[in-house]
């Protein structure tokens, strides 16, 4: 598709694939006790198209969040940022200087999550090049996540507590902040789960082994007293039959649930590794059908909470969300994933998939902290690279460039 405009084949892609998943191009409203719904008005969704009289190399060596101007690349338009009555998507395309295009996309989570999003995308993609149906057909099925009735709550959920003390919100300023882009390639996680005991070593996941790795270290450089309590919320999927819930294939809804690990900043930080991974570990393994169940039932009976942020740190794995597999019609992009800090600004991380600038497959994870706290983060995220036995060094992970911010 080499010489055609970008914008319109997007846009009219994006209007063939509204007509299969029509609940996007409606508007969120909100029903008695704070439930949303989505009034299927047709309205459409925004598309705004541009230029910039800049080139893909002006982003640097490796793209990685967040992306330099990303107000010029997502222009928030007026009016159409709030939850209620807006438009649930957002899309503007960017032509460069060098011939080259960017797609952002802005998607409210309360109509689809990462899977979602990518479904809905690729659907976009295949219409671009020319397919007449999505290979996936979408399904709503928002029924498949309701309250019981009457709602039953059987775990506590502390991801949602009410009252935490707050003397400092999310504990990092927001003024100014610097992002570190951390790249850990097998042998980095090789040597991280080296320091693990052996029951971590053979059960714990990249993910849980990561997370560990970044809470951990994030709590010693913001060193915090020693009886506060923090918490590390991990998203995970109901897809794939693992905890026993039935998503079918195509659903595009949000399917996650937010379990948190807590601990005093004390104990995370005075013990080993091990003991981040484990209470990673433990959170996630507790979702389940039945806790799923819970969850729909809690927020019927308390009203939509929302996730407390009171000394949290947010870690979501995006590895298997293929972003970066999308074509519309000019091959793979150069990086596909998020373009900024997240839902929660300065508490948030996510795991993305890809490779560094020696060609090296691994897993980028993006910290923002104030500069006092980033240098000695990567100090003690470096000396849980060395390996835990006299051996052979690995080479020093990737540190990505630093880059100045404001959230």
């Amino acid at each position: 598709m080499d010489g055609q405009d970008p914008a319109p084949v997007i846009r009219n892609a994006v209007a063939k694939a509204l007509v299969h998943y029509f609940p996007l191009a409606g508007r969120l409203r909100e029903l008695e006790g704070r439930k949303l719904a989505v009034d299927c008005t047709g309205e459409g969704v925004p598309f705004v198209e541009a230029d910039a009289d800049v080139r893909l190399e002006h982003f640097g060596d490796t793209v990685h969040p967040p992306l330099p101007c990303l107000d010029e690349l997502l222009f928030d338009v007026p009016g159409l940022s709030a939850i209620l009555n807006s438009p649930p998507v957002l899309i503007q395309v960017t032509r460069l200087a060098c011939g080259g295009f960017i797609i952002a996309v802005r998607i409210h989570h309360a109509m689809a999550d990462g899977q979602g999003m990518l479904q809905f995308l690729e659907a976009v993609a295949e219409m671009a090049r020319g397919a007449a149906v999505p290979t996936v057909q979408p399904v709503w099925e928002r029924d498949l996540l309701m309250a019981r009735n009457p709602p039953r709550p059987s775990f506590a959920h502390r991801e949602y507590d009410e009252g935490l003390p707050n003397p400092k919100a999310t504990i990092v300023p927001l003024d100014a902040m610097v992002q570190c882009a951390f790249f850990f390639r097998p042998q980095d996680v090789a040597a991280i789960k080296a320091h693990l005991p052996p029951h971590l070593q053979m059960s714990s996941t990249t993910f849980e082994v990561l997370t560990g790795l970044m809470w951990k270290c994030r709590t010693m450089a913001l060193a915090l007293d020693a009886d506060e309590e923090v918490r590390v919320c991990l998203p995970v999927s109901i897809r794939g039959g693992k905890t026993g819930f039935r998503i079918p294939k195509g659903y595009y809804g949000n399917s996650i649930a937010t379990p948190v690990a807590i601990s005093t900043a004390g104990k995370l930080c005075a013990n080993p590794i091990g003991y981040a991974v484990e209470l990673v570990q433990k959170a996630k393994r507790e979702v389940d059908a039945e806790y799923v169940q819970s969850v729909a039932d809690h927020m019927v009976l308390r009203g939509r909470p929302e996730v407390s942020t009171v000394r949290l740190y947010l870690v979501s794995d995006l590895t298997k969300i293929r972003f970066g597999d999308l074509d519309y019609g000019w091959d793979r992009p150069v990086y596909g994933g998020p373009a900024s800090h997240g839902p929660i600004a300065g508490s948030f991380s996510f795991l993305s998939a890809m490779k560094n600038a020696k060609g090296e497959e691994g897993i980028v994870v993006p910290m923002w902290l104030p500069d006092s706290a980033m240098e000695k983060f990567a100090e003690e995220v470096g000396k849980l690279l060395r390996p835990a036995i006299d051996g052979r060094l690995p080479q020093q992970h990737d540190v990505l460039p630093a880059r100045k911010t404001k959230l």
